[in-house]
This record gives C-alpha cells, sequence and structure tokens, in this order.
C-alpha cells in the first residue's frame, strides 16, 4: 500500500533550506551573538535528518552522496591547525588574530581565526551526528 505523502515531501524540501540557511546565519553570527559553529552544526544536521524522515535514507544518500566522516576529518584538522598555528609564529597556543578588512558588496568586516575554529567545529559536528544517524538508520 503507497500513502500519498507528495505534502509531507514538498513542505519538507522547504523547511531544509529554511533551517540550513538559518544555521548558517547562526554559524556567521556566532562571534557577537549566541551561535557558532556547535550550534550550526547541529541544525544543519537536523536539517538533513528531516530529509532522511521525510524521504529514506537511501534516497538522500544518492541526492548527498557525502562521506561524512571526511568532514569529521576535515573539521578536526582545520580547528587543530588554526588553535597550533599560534605557536609557529611565536604565540602562546589558541591565540586568534582578527583585523578589518573593506570587501567588495560588504564594506569593512572583521575577519578573525575564530572563525576558521569554528568552521572546524561545525564541520566536525556535523560529521559526528550525520555518521551516528546513518550508522544507526542503517541497522533496520
Amino acid at each position: 500500500m503507497k500513502t500519498n505523502d507528495v505534502i509531507i515531501q514538498f513542505t519538507a524540501k522547504i523547511v531544509f533550506f529554511i533551517i540550513f540557511f538559518f544555521s548558517i546565519h547562526i554559524f556567521l553570527a556566532g562571534h557577537y551573538t549566541p551561535g557558532g559553529g556547535f550550534v550550526g552544526g547541529l541544525l544543519t544536521s537536523s536539517a538533513i535528518v528531516l530529509l532522511i524522515i521525510t524521504f529514506d535514507i537511501n534516497t538522500v544518500r544518492h541526492i548527498l552522496p557525502i562521506n561524512y566522516t571526511y568532514f569529521t576529518a576535515g573539521g578536526l584538522l582545520l580547528a587543530l591547525a588554526t588553535a597550533a598555528f599560534p605557536m609557529f609564529v611565536g604565540k602562546p597556543f589558541f591565540t586568534h588574530f582578527f583585523d578589518y578588512f573593506d570587501l567588495p558588496l560588504l564594506g569593512k568586516q572583521s575577519l578573525h581565526t575564530a572563525m576558521l575554529f569554528d568552521t572546524g567545529v561545525y564541520l566536525v559536528v556535523v560529521g559526528v551526528t550525520m555518521t551516528i544517524i546513518q550508522t544507526i538508520g542503517e541497522d533496520e
């Protein structure tokens, strides 16, 4: 018996992008307001889980052929490199640097090395969360 789930699938596709773009906003706003890599990564994972629940894990794996263990490894490498880089220039471990730049279309913006660290955290959270969820989902 086939159920008619066109409405839920259509709605899930729209809500996926809403959650995903909100997670990017939370990730980018994390330096000045609550948020950052951890919360942004959890929101991104929840958006992908919404697709897995709505469709199935094989359909989502076909649409998003991502090996999330590479996300985890890349995130760990980026976070560790960002934290260790200051030691090579004579500063303590985890020292962050920032400066202001005039960027086209964005104007004067501050860029932080903490953003690189948060990117690593974001990738680790998405990678670990989705690896766990896919591992549990494959056991059925």
